[in-house]
C-alpha cells in the first residue's frame, strides 16, 4: 500500500484530549483521496500526523511499506511528500520566483530546480507571468497556486492538500480542483485531501473517509460517498 495509516490516535499535546481515535486511512498509488466532515472531526490532525508535525500516540504511519511515525517534518519532505497548508504560507514582500525557490530549500541541484520550476510555469502560467512580482500583490487564487507550485518544486509523489478552496470564489474554487485533476493525471502525484466543500471533493476523488469526532465513521469510494442518502442529507446540503 502506498500510504497506511493504521489505527492511530493524536492529540495536540501529551496531557489534552484526543483529535484522532483509532483512526485508519488508506490510500493508492496514484488515488486522489478526500477526507471530509464536519468541523472538528480531525480531518486537518491526519495531515498534520502524516507529515509529522503531530506525533501519534497510538497507531502508525506507513509510506511505501516504510514507518514513517513520528519523523519529522523535514525527513518526510524529502521521502516525496509534500505538505499545502490551509492557512497562507507564501513570504509576501519577496517575489512569486523567491517563493518558487524557497521550495527547493532542500535541493542542491540547480539544474534540478529549473526543470521543476518550468514544470510549475506550465501548469500555473500566470506564476511565469508575475515571476518578478510581490508575491503579497496576488489575488487569492494566485496566492493559493502559488503554494501549490511551490509545494511541486520537489517534484513529490504524494501531496497533502488541505482545504485547498478555503475563501475562493466559486469560479477560483472551480479552477483549483481542476489543477489537482491535472497534477493527478498527468503529473502521478497521488493527492489526500482535507475539503470543506465536501460535494466538490467527493466529484473527483477515487475514495473518500467520512471522520466525525476523531473517528472512521464511513469510508467507500467517491461517487458511493456521494450517493448516499444519509451523507447527502449531513454534509451536502441534501
Amino acid at each position: 500500500m502506498f500510504l497506511n495509516v493504521v489505527d492511530i490516535d493524536v492529540a495536540y499535546t501529551k496531557h489534552s484530549y484526543l483529535v484522532l481515535k483509532g483512526v485508519s486511512l488508506r490510500v493508492g498509488e496514484g488515488q486522489i483521496v478526500s477526507l471530509i466532515g464536519p468541523n472538528g472531526a480531525g480531518k486537518s490532525t491526519a495531515l498534520r500526523a502524516i507529515f509529522g508535525l503531530l506525533k501519534p500516540q497510538k497507531g502508525k504511519v506507513m509510506f511505501r511499506d516504510e514507518n514513517i511515525t513520528g519523523k519529522r517534518p523535514l525527513e518526510i519532505l524529502k521521502k516525496g511528500i509534500a505538505f499545502v497548508f490551509q492557512e497562507s504560507s507564501i513570504f509576501p514582500s519577496m517575489s512569486v520566483y523567491e517563493n518558487l525557490e524557497m521550495g527547493a530549500f532542500i535541493q542542491d541541484d540547480k539544474n534540478r530546480f529549473e526543470e521543476n520550476l518550468q514544470r510549475v510555469y506550465e501548469l500555473f502560467p500566470i506564476l511565469k507571468e508575475k515571476h518578478k512580482n510581490r508575491a503579497g500583490t496576488l489575488s487569492g487564487g494566485q496566492r493559493r497556486m502559488l503554494e501549490v507550485g511551490r509545494s511541486l518544486i520537489l517534484n513529490p509523489t504524494l501531496l497533502l492538500v488541505d482545504e485547498p478552496s478555503v475563501g475562493l470564489s466559486p469560479k477560483l474554487m472551480g479552477m483549483v480542483f481542476e489543477k489537482l485533476i491535472e497534477i493527478n493525471r498527468s503529473r502521478k502525484v497521488t493527492i489526500v485531501m482535507v475539503e470543506q466543500n465536501a460535494k466538490q471533493a467527493l466529484e473527483i476523488s477515487d475514495y473518500a473517509y467520512l471522520l466525525v469526532d476523531g473517528k472512521n465513521r464511513m469510508e467507500g469510494t467517491g461517487k458511493e460517498i456521494l450517493e448516499h442518502a444519509d451523507i447527502r442529507k449531513l454534509y451536502l446540503g441534501g
